[in-house]
């Protein structure tokens, strides 16, 4: 069996629910800026548009709404992945207290006792930033070679169990600069690079561990989403009932998906 409390773990996600709202915000915000961007390059696509007939109007807004998409979207997505990141590592600072059983510093929020810590840091988290998008990177190289080589095998539910390697290795191997984080956080080290080799060695020394709960969360999370799939039948139902016709079954699939 796994060695970690679930219900502790979904405690301390209560206990430090500033930060998931503020993930929340920050994908609305990314989002919405999507928006404005396309929106805006549509509209000058629109201005320009204007001296010419109605043909050339309409491609004028969609090649407009298209660059202002494209122009900003490698931008946007850095910008998401790395203020999530920083999110992400002042949301490690007030857990580490909290399983340490540290509280908040009086006349501080969570937030703002997380953005102290981070900003000594900010170095270290950024270097972090950059191990977490190659570690990312190499994951998708390697799932998307297993899954290229399964692809040409003919054995059932070979791509499904790919996908669960998958999902193993983003948890086995993808969260590895956030125990090197949170391991400087606790220990309170000002060599970023010792303390680093140090949290790796750890991580290595104790691998059947890590590898069993890696092992077991993947189940879970594989658990909850088919728990969820099931509690999304029942609205899916009732949206199949009120569409008459044909329609019923394109219905289903769009409530499901």
């Amino acid at each position: 069996m796994w060695d970690f409390s679930i219900s502790r773990s979904l405690g301390l996600m209560g206990k430090t629910m500033p930060f998931v709202l503020l993930r929340v915000a920050v994908y609305f915000s990314i989002a919405a800026a999507y928006v404005i961007v396309t929106g805006t390059g549509a509209g000058i696509g629109w201005g320009i548009g204007a001296f010419g007939d109605e043909g050339f109007r309409a491609g004028s807004i969609f090649w407009g709404g298209a660059i202002g998409f494209g122009v900003t979207a490698g931008v946007l997505y850095f910008l998401r992945e790395y203020i999530l990141y920083i999110v992400k590592a002042g949301h490690i600072a007030v857990l580490v207290d909290l399983l340490d059983g540290r509280q908040t510093p009086e006349g501080k929020s969570q937030v703002s006792h997380a953005t102290s810590v981070v900003r000594q840091r900010f170095g270290e988290a950024s270097v972090l930033f950059a191990v977490d998008q190659l570690v990312k990177g190499v994951l998708r190289a390697v799932s998307g070679l297993i899954q290229g080589i399964a692809a040409f095998l003919p054995i059932p539910g070979l791509q499904q169990m790919t996908g669960i390697l998958r999902a193993f290795l983003n948890i086995a191997v993808g969260f590895i600069d956030e125990v090197i984080l949170a391991y400087a956080i606790r220990t309170g080290s000002t060599n970023p690079w010792g303390s680093a080799r140090t949290a790796l060695v750890l991580y290595g020394q104790n691998y059947k561990t890590m590898l069993k709960n890696a092992a077991w969360l993947t189940l879970i999370v594989y658990g909850l989403s088919f728990l969820v799939f099931l509690l999304m039948l029942a609205p899916a139902a009732a949206l199949v009932y009120f569409i008459p016709g044909a329609w019923s079954a394109g219905g289903l699939v769009f409530a499901l998906r």
